[in-house]
């Protein structure tokens, strides 16, 4: 049965009660086939953040409904390997047959060794785990052997749910920058000395051939893979159900899913592969056909993330439509709450102000409506079981964003639901340190994400704290909410480039008790030049969100002068783009929460 909440499904067949006979059928599987071990990662073919209804294996089994994870099912032990954002979830969602471990701190090949027997087999759906995958858990158990089989969780799980069909539709130039065309021809020529290169990343193929799916919730990507030849042709393998309702010709030739492998075998070497993306049976079939193998990254990677002058102009757009809904819902929170408000309350209530602008196309994900200790869990998702009010004296963390035709939004926001705590107000005041530290940030040419982190994090540190997650994500154009390979973390290696989009959102988290996170997008950009630089280029931020920040929470005596500064300077553009186009009420309402601190 799927409960449905007006903004999200909650399927109560991964209660954790379900956990210890579906283990049981699971071991008895393995048992039939001869194996130690069995992975469950939260994946699908296409190796996507999100995965359908369909390949929801990792949550089935286990109750675990976190946006990354895997299991390893032994014997007699089952570990449920999680990252911070998601170590208070799992603890609540999985029954005490499964042991949470902590990942990457502990990886999967380094619990298998401990717990494993010595030489053990090891199964794996190849469609389900990538090379470099595959790579790691053979390099670091060189006596045990990775035996490719059948999904031993699609034996077990009783109706299942079919595979997604939902439509493809075009994605117009006007809204794109660039033609399908322009871009294969522009790829295909870097591809050198490869002559094809597989495609297996939805949103990679829905950028190049300027088309957006339906597949996977809140993502507007189809589930396809495709081949890039070096002569500028391109073959999309998807289900022809998809395009019945495309009323735009492809710049791409149309083949069945079923054909895929068959065209793998067939193609001439060498052929690229992204090892951190593809399916390790692609690269199964290519060496059975003797298909000379390339590894190199996604050759969409770069190109997709260096947004052009039109997406940039697009989440500008997006950015005022959204920023509109949000001042309208914090409008009436502050009018409302707490007033018997609950978690759900809210999150409808929010995406109601985003739909009246008739253009939202879906949410961009899951809102995260936390009140009190709810906050504290990074990516906590309200159920109709969960569901808590906004109390009086307590932080309200709502982290939220929609899908238009025009870009992507996704917007960090903590709210005092009444008078808050001093503790709270000077940890929110370190944070939002930190968001006005990476906001103001310059910095040369070809340094990285993990190069600009610490900024957001230094406030914390002076006082002992620290945030679980990453500072800052990649952002599609109408496309996937988190987009890579550029990021603001520690472990983010690339280099930032103008055009590259982020989210700059720096947290603290107070288990049991509150959480606090804020969060905008923001866009690479060259620096204006200064007198004297030295530097041949500069690179800073363009901030793309304005909606106000909770001036409750702000301890003033604890910003410097070139902080009050950026925030009263944040807060006059939030009244200059907003306030023209909303109604009296809020906009009056907007004047006072955008007071000068």
């Amino acid at each position: 049965m799927t409960i449905q909440t007006g903004f999200q499904s909650f399927d109560d067949s991964t209660r954790p009660e379900q956990g210890p006979p579906r283990l049981d059928a699971l071991r008895a599987e393995m048992r039939r086939d001869g194996l130690d071990a069995f992975l469950v990662p939260r994946a699908d073919a296409y190796q996507g953040e999100y995965v359908s209804e369909r390949d929801a294996r990792l949550a089935w089994l286990t109750g675990f409904t976190g946006s990354a994870g895997h299991a390893v099912v032994l014997e007699d032990k089952a570990g449920v390997f999680v990252d911070g954002r998601y170590r208070v979830q799992v603890r609540a969602q999985i029954a005490d047959v499964f042991t949470p471990v902590d990942w990457p701190e502990t990886s999967l090949a380094d619990w298998i060794a401990a717990n494993a027997p010595k030489g053990a087999k090891i199964g794996i759906d190849p469609w389900l785990v990538t090379i470099d995958q595959a790579r790691g858990l053979s390099e670091k158990l060189p006596e045990s052997e990775l035996v490719r089989t059948d999904n031993l969780i699609d034996r077990i799980w009783d109706n299942q749910p079919d595979p997604p069909l939902g439509p493809i539709i075009a994605q117009p130039v006007e809204l794109a920058g660039e033609a399908a065309a322009d871009k294969i021809t522009r790829l295909a020529k870097t591809l050198a000395p490869a002559r094809a290169a597989i495609l297996t990343q939805p949103d990679s193929i829905a950028w190049l051939l300027n088309i957006r799916g339906s597949d996977i919730p809140r993502n507007p990507v189809p589930h396809a893979f495709a081949i890039l030849h070096d002569d500028a042709r391109v073959t999309l393998f998807v289900d022809p159900l998809k395009l019945k309702d495309l009323d735009t010709k492809l710049a791409a030739d149309i083949a069945t899913p079923e054909e895929f492998l068959p065209a793998l075998a067939a193609l001439d070497g060498p052929v690229m592969l992204d090892p951190a993306t593809c399916p390790l049976a692609v690269a199964d079939a290519l060496e059975a056909a003797e298909v000379a193998v390339k590894e190199n990254a996604d050759p969409c990677l770069l190109p997709k993330a260096r947004k052009n002058e039109t997406e940039i102009a697009g989440a500008r757009a997006a950015q005022q439509r959204d920023g509109l809904a949000m001042c309208r819902f914090l409008a009436w929170l502050d009018d409302t709450a707490p007033g018997g408000l609950t978690e759900i309350d809210v999150a409808r209530k929010l995406e109601g102000f985003r739909r009246e602008s008739n253009a939202l196309r879906d949410i961009s994900f899951e809102t995260i409506s936390g009140a009190g200790a709810h906050g504290a869990i990074v990516h906590y998702r309200v159920t109709e079981t969960t569901n808590a009010p906004l109390k009086d004296g307590e932080l309200f963390l709502v982290d939220s964003g929609g899908q238009y035709f025009d870009g992507t939004t996704d917007i960090t926001r903590t709210i005092a639901i009444g008078s808050p705590g001093e503790e709270e107000r000077q940890n929110f005041t370190r944070v939002l340190k930190g968001l006005i530290a990476v906001s103001l940030l310059r910095w040369p040419s070809g340094l990285a994400g993990r190069d600009l982190d610490p900024f957001a994090r230094h406030a914390l540190w002076q006082a002992g704290l620290d945030y679980g997650h990453g500072t800052g994500h990649g952002i599609g154009a109408y496309l996937s909410v988190h987009e890579g390979p550029q990021r603001l973390a520690k472990t983010g290696t690339v280099p930032l480039e103008p055009g590259m989009m982020l989210s700059n959102e720096p947290g603290f988290y107070r288990e049991g008790a509150y959480g606090i996170r804020l969060e905008n997008l923001v866009v690479v950009q060259e620096a204006d030049r200064l007198p004297g630089q030295s530097v041949e280029t500069m690179l800073s931020f363009e901030t793309l969100t304005y909606v106000p920040i909770d001036r409750a929470l702000v301890v003033a005596e604890m910003l410097t002068h070139e902080e009050r500064a950026w925030l009263d300077a944040y807060h006059a553009t939030c009244r200059a783009r907003l306030a023209p186009e909303l109604d009296p009420e809020t906009a009056a309402w907007l004047e006072a929460a955008t007071a000068p601190i």
